[in-house]
C-alpha cells in the first residue's frame, strides 16, 4: 500500500514538473519572439538615426557655407 502511495506521489510530482517545464518552454518562445521583434525595431531606429545624422551633417555644411558667404560680403 505504501509503495502505491509513494508511486502516486512521485507520478503527481513528475506531472507538475512537466507542466512547469511546458509553461516555461512557451514563455521562452514568447520571449524569443519579442526579442526578435525588438531587434528588428532597434535596427530600424538605428537606420533612422544614421539617416538623421547624415541629414544634420549636410545642414551643418550648408549653414557653414552661408556663414562664409555672409562673412565674405561683410568682411
Amino acid at each position: 500500500m505504501q509503495h502505491l502511495d509513494l508511486m502516486e506521489k512521485l507520478s503527481q510530482k513528475i506531472d507538475v514538473l512537466l507542466q512547469k517545464y511546458e509553461a516555461l518552454q512557451k514563455e521562452n518562445e514568447t520571449i524569443k519572439r519579442e526579442l526578435i521583434t525588438c531587434k528588428a525595431a532597434s535596427e530600424e531606429k538605428d537606420k533612422e538615426i544614421e539617416r538623421l545624422r547624415d541629414e544634420l551633417a549636410m545642414k551643418n555644411m550648408e549653414v557653414d557655407e552661408i556663414i562664409k558667404k555672409i562673412e565674405s560680403i561683410v568682411g
